[in-house]
């Protein structure tokens, strides 16, 4: 069992940045590969970005590529977003997922994530 707590969401003017966090609970963190997803209100959840087990390989999706870096420390128990050059689209409850894997890759299938936070919301008014 894995518990995700993430942090660090709130209210950000456009053109400026946030820093996502979420905590895991346990002692194999490194076994599972991480992603943020989000949901904006009215829409299914997309996926935005994903790490691996290691750190070494990264994924987003393309409208946030430049602007999103994921990363992870896994003496932290920790995955981190860094949101920059924020948009109003972007406004959304942001959630991080885990997925238990021997294989360090990346998926951005939702239905593969066996844990979920609860989520924090970021809103980048217009």
């Amino acid at each position: 069992q894995v518990q995700l707590v993430e942090s660090g969401g709130g209210l950000v003017q456009a053109g400026g940045s946030l820093r996502l966090s979420c905590a895991a609970s346990g002692r194999t963190f490194s076994s599972y590969r991480m992603g943020w997803f989000r949901q904006a209100p009215g829409k299914e959840r997309e996926f935005v970005a994903a790490i691996s087990r290691s750190g070494a390989r990264t994924y987003y999706t393309d409208s946030v590529k430049g602007r999103f870096t994921i990363s992870r420390d896994n003496a932290k128990n920790t995955v981190y977003l860094q949101m920059n050059s924020l948009k109003p689209e972007d406004t959304a409850v942001y959630y991080c997922a885990a997925e238990f894997t021997l294989f360090d890759g990346t998926t951005y299938y939702a239905s593969e994530y066996d844990y979920w936070g609860q989520g924090t919301q970021v809103t980048v008014p217009s």
